[in-house]
């Protein structure tokens, strides 16, 4: 009897034990177990989101992408300025911003044999739009025209002329035939008539006497008033 209650037991032990193990290994099988990191859990406790990643870094001095059709090495563009005067090939010149009045002499061809550069102020910056006018030996710098070196003498041009005026006008009485001929609607002809009778009757007294030269009649007189002086 104790023989076979003992046996019984045993067989029973067996059976569960051999229950348990199957139960394990369907469930090691089966199930899918997950694992987070335990940096993840500590954030997830404490509330707190994970720090994002930094975004990739771009080269030093350098934007992300250049807008089309420019680039960090473009310059400030160019000036047109108008070369006339004793100069080789007087006309319109183009010259990068910021050069100076020598720079526009050389493109026009540099100066004419009976030039007189020693008026100018040949380190002069030009700018956009600006004449120049190169004067010829005995012509005296006009108002406006050049920048004019610096002599020394208080209000005086180099030359002996009249000092420049402010306003910008040509002097009638002393400006060339080169000077007078860039006025509006007075061509080379022209502007030797009104030296030719300057030198024939003496200075103008009033701008209004170059009604008195052959070819001014009053429409043109009225368009040269404003830019003319005596």
């Amino acid at each position: 009897m104790r023989w076979r209650t003992g046996r019984r037991a045993a067989t029973l032990l067996c059976l569960v034990a051999a229950m348990f193990l199957g139960w394990f290994w369907w469930q090691a099988a089966n199930g899918t177990s997950e694992v987070s990191p335990l940096g993840s859990v500590a954030a997830s406790e404490s509330g707190d989101a994970p720090a994002p990643e930094p975004e990739p870094e771009t080269e030093p001095g350098r934007a992300a992408e250049d807008p089309p059709g420019e680039s960090a090495g473009d310059s400030g563009g160019s000036i047109i300025v108008h070369v006339a005067g004793a100069v080789v090939r007087a006309g319109i010149v183009e010259l990068p911003q910021g050069s100076r009045l020598h720079e526009a002499i050389a493109a026009a061809g540099g100066s004419a044999p009976d030039a007189d550069p020693d008026q100018l102020n040949l380190a002069a910056v030009l700018e956009d739009g600006q004449k120049v006018l190169v004067p010829r030996r005995g012509e005296t710098v006009p108002a406006g025209s050049a920048p004019a070196a610096d002599t020394g003498a208080p209000g005086g041009t180099a030359g002996g002329g009249a000092g420049p005026a402010s306003d910008g006008k040509i002097s009638l009485n002393t400006a060339g035939v080169d000077e007078l001929a860039t006025l509006p609607r007075v061509g080379p002809v022209l502007a030797q008539r009104i030296v030719e009778w300057r030198t024939q009757h003496g200075r103008f007294q009033r701008v209004e006497e170059l009604d008195a030269v052959d070819g001014v009649g009053p429409k043109l007189l009225a368009a040269l008033l404003p830019l003319v002086r005596v």
